[in-house]
């Protein structure tokens, strides 16, 4: 799908929606005037509404609908399916990177990257039902209610086995040529091919929203053109202009996918601060242990003032870590521990996707000791499937 030079470039089925149907066919109408204004409102509208109807974050089997929620992209989250009028959970029981990745395609989002069991994403309420478990999708089907699966009987599941997805964006990118994973020459991914980012227009709202996209922190330069080597592949996007509250580049304006007026001289590169690492060690597996969080290149613990539930809730899902257990931890030797103490006074709300958005006091300002070092328990390890 082609859209006009300055309006949204998705190609996402899921994210286009009415609203792009009755723009594109108004512009058209306008540009072609009045004659056969009937046959051509006609003409796109049956061009369009495939996608009209494989939007609003759907299946498009009139018996299954799919949704993802408390994920930190519109593509990752608890996996719900809406069958016979009502919505539930999936089951985690046989769930696997084939499953997710029919999740994927149905909700208009790239190639799956992790099949997520044990609740990654938060338990369902309990007052959800669980509508489907033992789920196994060839890898072909349209959408989840093609797939074999069974009712949530003999034994049944509980929430604490909601089956998740993490997938690609609809336009995926990367950094390469850099010193890491947050800086380098920005490029991104559409009809499975990678090309490059030009700079017109390119400010550092953009590399906000690029950042951001990537999952590493605030921008540190932008504009950085041809710094990073000059690309080899299609100039995919060229005059992109977001506004900084954007949570991926497919939902900034830019000219039509491939469309620009740029050499690869031109070529962007922008440079992004790493995120925040944290860890559980010393304990008896990866998601029990003291709590540690890497800062500016040095490993670091947290201390437990004011500690709570919600705190221990966000490091265990960064960690994919299912949810944290309610039996403290034997504290690990603290003769062990870093010698730096980086966070104090740590107050979460619980739904953030990390432990840095927390609250907390200014990085390595503490009046704490290593006897006070947070130390966290977690149920499960997510199953990572791989991808596809």
């Amino acid at each position: 799908m082609r859209c006009t030079p300055g309006h949204y470039f998705r190609d996402s089925a899921r994210r286009v929606g009415f609203r792009y149907l009755v723009i594109t066919t108004k512009q058209t109408l306008h540009l072609m005037g009045s004659t056969d204004k009937e046959q051509m409102t006609r003409t796109h509208a049956v061009m369009f509404l495939p996608l009209l109807l494989a939007s609003w974050l759907g299946s498009t089997s009139s018996e299954f609908q799919v949704r993802l929620t408390d994920g930190s992209t519109s593509c990752s989250g608890r996996v719900e399916v809406n069958k016979d009028g009502r919505w539930g959970n999936v089951c985690d029981d046989g769930w696997d990177i084939k499953d997710a990745q029919i999740v994927c395609r149905q909700i208009g989002c790239g190639a799956a990257k992790l099949a997520s069991a044990s609740a990654m994403f938060g338990s369902g309420s309990e007052s959800t039902p669980i509508l489907m478990k033992d789920v196994e999708c060839s890898g072909t089907e349209n959408d989840l209610g093609q797939c074999q699966h069974e009712e949530n009987v003999n034994p049944p599941c509980d929430h604490s086995e909601d089956a998740g997805v993490i997938c690609e964006d609809p336009l995926a990118i990367r950094v390469v040529n850099g010193p890491n994973n947050c800086s380098g020459r920005l490029e991104v991914k559409h009809k499975d091919k990678w090309g490059t980012v030009c700079q017109d227009r390119w400010d550092m709202r953009d590399t906000r929203v690029a950042c951001k996209q990537l999952g590493c922190r605030r921008p540190v330069s932008a504009n950085k053109c041809d710094i990073f080597g000059k690309g080899s592949g299609p100039i995919w996007l060229d005059e992109v202009n977001c506004t900084g509250r954007e949570s991926t580049l497919a939902e900034c304006k830019a000219s039509a996918l491939g469309v620009h007026d740029c050499t690869h001289r031109e070529d962007i590169g922008i440079e992004c601060m790493e995120p925040v690492k944290v860890r559980l060690v010393d304990g008896p597996d990866a998601c029990s242990g003291r709590l540690e969080v890497y800062y500016k290149h040095e490993w670091g613990t947290v201390c437990n003032d004011y500690w709570d539930f919600k705190d221990a809730e966000v490091v265990c899902r960064e960690l994919a870590c299912g949810g944290p257990k309610k039996h403290k931890l034997p504290r690990p030797k603290s003769d062990k521990a870093p010698e730096r103490i980086w966070l104090d006074d740590v107050n979460c709300r619980g739904d953030e996707i990390s432990l840095e958005y927390c609250q907390h006091r200014t990085w390595g300002y503490h009046d704490c000791n290593h006897k006070e070092d947070v130390s966290v328990s977690c149920s499960a390890w997510s199953s990572i499937s791989g991808t596809v």
